[in-house]
């Protein structure tokens, strides 16, 4: 968790600057928390940490009244880059510096329906924008919080393939990785024959 200031205008035409900290970071962009003003989707704001400055569109921002009030999800204006001081390797969902290793199974990418019913949360629909038998990339403006159990239904053709998983990491206002912890023999089975049909889908880098 990083102490950073934001700074702009809020929903209601009022400048602010205020600190908040993070919830996690990338290249991308960033989770903030403790938000105190209500700042639309959409908006640009200003970010400072230590002697680094950039500018942030706002990708979405939480509801009062939910577990998300108070947090907004910011993406880099302009092309990717760290103010954070990250290494090349980047951060893992803690913020600690990554030693995770290359995936064993490479994603491939696709498009297809998914249900995911995180434990203790409402169920909700998404796309999945790429899978592998390890894991998969659920996209959604508002991401689960990383460490979150849940059980992911994935339409493949004419079949359904489900898995427990946890969220491994979130790209807010992109989607979260999830990987998987348990699948049928069945499911795993329907699942690599859904891969192989994908095999002339250039993967994404």
């Amino acid at each position: 968790m990083l102490s950073v200031r934001i700074f702009g205008t809020d929903a209601t035409g009022r400048i602010f600057s205020e600190s908040v900290s993070t919830v996690n970071v990338s290249y991308e962009g960033a989770m903030l928390n403790g938000v105190n003003r209500p700042i639309k989707p959409g908006e640009i704001i200003g970010l400072t940490y230590g002697k680094n400055k950039a500018r942030f569109r706002v990708q979405w921002a939480g509801q009062p009244g939910t577990a998300l009030e108070g947090q907004i999800g910011v993406q880099h204006v302009g092309p990717p880059q760290s103010i954070w001081g990250l290494p090349e390797r980047g951060l893992d969902e803690q913020g600690r510096p990554s030693t995770s290793l290359p995936r064993l199974q490479p994603r491939m990418n696709c498009s297809t329906s998914a249900e995911l019913r995180p434990v203790g949360q409402a169920p909700m629909w998404s796309k999945v924008g790429d899978i592998s038998e390890g894991g998969c990339f659920v996209e959604m403006m508002i991401p689960i919080q990383p460490g979150t159990r849940l059980k992911i239904l994935i339409w493949v053709r004419d079949n359904k393939v489900i898995a427990e998983g946890v969220v491994a990491n979130t790209r807010p206002g992109f989607g979260v990785g999830i990987r998987f912890t348990e699948m049928s023999a069945k499911d795993a089975t329907c699942l690599k024959e859904f891969l192989k049909s994908l095999i002339q889908i250039p993967a994404r880098v």
